[in-house]
This record gives structure tokens, sequence and C-alpha cells, in this order.
């Protein structure tokens, strides 16, 4: 048994030692679980790929004269103003007014939301057009200006969903292509994609949330942010493997982290044909190596991770619950996968080798002692299915 002060104390002293989930399950093979329990104070996760349920608070500050902002669009991209006069918060998915791609080009959304906080975070100068109907002490009723991410006073990511524990594999049982935000599927189960890290992803390293948990430090981008609460769609009462693993979507994170310290090579727009559009994040995540049954968890190979695999033209928009089959994330990182008898070229929304370069500059933080754990204050819900919209006449 370890506990938390004692892994950052080593930490602090630069003698931790710290492994990639890759690089774990290779080392508890030579070494044994027993052996390789003591040695090993962290293990470090990752991913990369779209997150839709991501965005931002922004803080512009007063200008002269005052105005309460109650529309404001940035880059032509709305943000939420429902809050205090010159707070706003900038969704991901929101797309551009009138994006001049989509009219003239349709289904082809070339900028929103996700695009304009890459551009924020790279240091680019945006554009603020804000509306108020003005009041005796904000009398100013329209202001259009430019700012960067140096001119705000804050700029703090605040995620409602990220790190889905598991996902769906998309195909198309239909006659026609159709576009998802999983990308384009052709038909007749032409081709499959997915978006997971697999053996790298943090929830599928620690299934039964025993270190992951509200309050935990996180890598957000290069940020240090932390799990602010359980994500949106939290639901771990599902299916699970011998290992814990569940076999469809679970748990989630909320989470949260300074945007101004920020690397923008892992927060990138996303633009999704038919669709609309998203933001990529790179998150890593610490795990502290506090017993055997943890250290266990964290040699999950992709091999022994199972993914439903869901018709996204009549199952999933019609919310069957149907799963076609369960594929290993093995077989999908194969390139191809069988679909009721048919091959199936397979495809990725996320970045394997992304979430690889994350949890490997996440360990070299933690071995130069700039990255201390934290012991969350709160477990995530261990227990919670998935609730639907029921439309109701009253």
């Amino acid at each position: 048994m370890k506990t938390y002060e004692e892994i950052n104390e080593r930490i602090e002293r630069k003698k931790a030692v710290v492994m990639t989930a890759e690089e774990i399950i290779g080392y508890v093979e030579r070494k044994g679980l027993a052996a390789a329990a003591q040695e090993v104070d962290v293990v470090t996760t990752a991913t990369f790929g779209p997150m839709c349920s991501s965005g931002c608070f922004l803080n512009f500050g007063h200008a002269k004269p005052r105005i309460r902002m109650t529309q404001a669009w940035i880059d032509d991209v709305e943000a939420y103003c429902g809050i205090a006069a010159v707070d706003a918060y900038l969704g991901a998915t929101q797309l551009r007014r009138n994006d001049p791609a989509n009219l003239y080009y349709p289904g082809e959304f070339r900028y929103g939301g996700g695009h304009a906080i890459e551009r924020l975070v790279a240091g680019e100068r945006l554009e603020l057009h804000a509306l108020s109907y003005g009041t005796d002490d904000y009398p100013q009723r329209e202001l259009r200006t430019w700012f960067t991410i140096k001119d705000l006073n804050q700029a703090i990511m605040v995620n409602p969903r990220n790190c889905y524990q598991n996902y769906n594999v998309a195909v198309n049982g239909s006659d026609r292509p159709i576009y998802t935000y999983l990308g384009m599927l052709g038909p007749d189960f032409q081709n499959a994609c997915y978006s997971s890290a697999g053996q790298l992803s943090p929830l599928l390293n620690d299934p039964l949330y025993e270190t992951i948990g509200i309050g935990t430090s996180v890598w957000l981008a290069g940020s240090r942010g932390i799990v602010h609460a359980e994500g949106t769609q939290h639901a771990p009462t599902v299916e699970r493997g011998a290992n814990d693993v569940p076999t469809e979507g679970a748990g989630t994170l909320g989470l949260t982290a300074d945007m101004k310290a920020m690397k923008p090579r892992f927060v990138r727009g996303v633009s999704l044909v038919g669709y609309g559009v998203s933001l990529a994040l790179g998150i890593g995540i610490p795990i502290p190596i506090l017993n055997e049954r943890v250290l266990a968890h964290t040699t999950v190979r992709d091999r022994d991770i199972l993914a439903p695999v869901v018709d996204y033209a009549s199952d999933y928009p019609n919310r069957t619950g149907k799963a076609i089959a369960h594929v290993s994330y093995g077989e999908l990182r194969s390139g191809e996968i069988t679909v009721q008898g048919k091959k199936a070229e397979v495809s990725s929304m996320s970045s394997y080798a992304m979430a690889l370069e994350i949890a490997s500059l996440l360990a070299d933080e933690i071995r130069r002692g700039s990255f201390l754990l934290s012991r969350p204050s709160r477990a995530l819900p261990r227990e919670g299915t998935f609730r639907p919209l029921v439309a109701r006449k009253r």
C-alpha cells in the first residue's frame, strides 16, 4: 500500500518511478504484479480527440462607457451572455453566423466555437461584437473591438463532459452515405469509425474510479486543471467485463483549466462535414499506484477492451439501444473489422499517437517534480443510468 503523500514526496525529490499506460503493460509482464506495484509510483494515461461538450468562460473587462452584454459574437460565433455584464461562455459546437462555406457548399462547416477557441489559445486576434438594451449604469448599446487572450482578465475552459469511458463504433447499414459526428459512413457497412485512445484512455485504466474523482489534477492541453464534477451523461451502471472495463459508454469527467497556460498543439478546432463543428483536446491524467489492484487495472490492453458496434442509420437515431456486435480495440486498430459478414475499413476520430505523446509529456513533468498528484475530495458515482429525454404533451 502507498499513499498520495508518499508518492508526492517521491515526486518532489525527483525519485518517482513513472511510466505511461503503454509502457506499464510490458513492465508488469516482466517483473510481476507484486514487484511492479512496489517499484512504480505513477502511470500516466491520455487521450486526444473531438470532445463536443467543451467551452470556455471569458471575462472582457468593462468598456468606457460600460456595456452589459446581452448578445455577443466572437468571430461571428455566438457566445452565451446570460450571466454577468462582461462574462460570456463560448461553446465548442456553436456555428458561425451565416457561415459562408455552409451557404455555398451545404454541409461544409468551416468555422465555429472550436475554431475560435483554437485561435484564442494560439494568441491570435479575434473580433468581439456585443449588443445591449442599455441601462442607466450600463448605457452603451453596441460595441465592436478586437482582442487576444492576453487582453482578457480570465479565459477558463469549463467542459461539461470529456474523456468518455469507452464509446460506440459507428457503422451504416442503410443504402446511402450518412454524415455523423464520427465522420462519413458509407452504405452497407462499408466502413466503421471510433473515437478512443483505448489502452491509454484515462477511465479505461481506472474503470472503477478508484483514483480519478472530483478534485483530481489533470493535464488539460498542457495546463494544470482539475476534475470539477462528474461529467454529464455519467452512467456507470453498465455491463462490464471480468477486468471491470465497461463494454459501452459509461463514466465521464467534467474538466476545467486556465486557457492562458494551454499549448496550442493540443487545442484544435474540428469541422465535420454534414454535421457541424467541435473541438479536439489533449488530456492526460496520472494514476497513483496505491496498490496491486490499481496497477492491475492500468495493464489493460486494447485486445481486452470491447466496444459496441452501432448502426448510425437506424439504431442510433431511433435510440433502440441495440448493438450489432462488440469488437476489441485491438481489432479496431488493425484497420479492419467484420460487420454482419462484411469487411469494414476502420478509421479513428482520435489520435493514439497524440495520446501517447501527451502521456509521455505528463510523465516527464512528474519525473521533474513539476506535477504533483491530488487526492480526490469526492469519488465519482459508481452507480447510475442514462436517462432519456421524454416528449410529453403536458
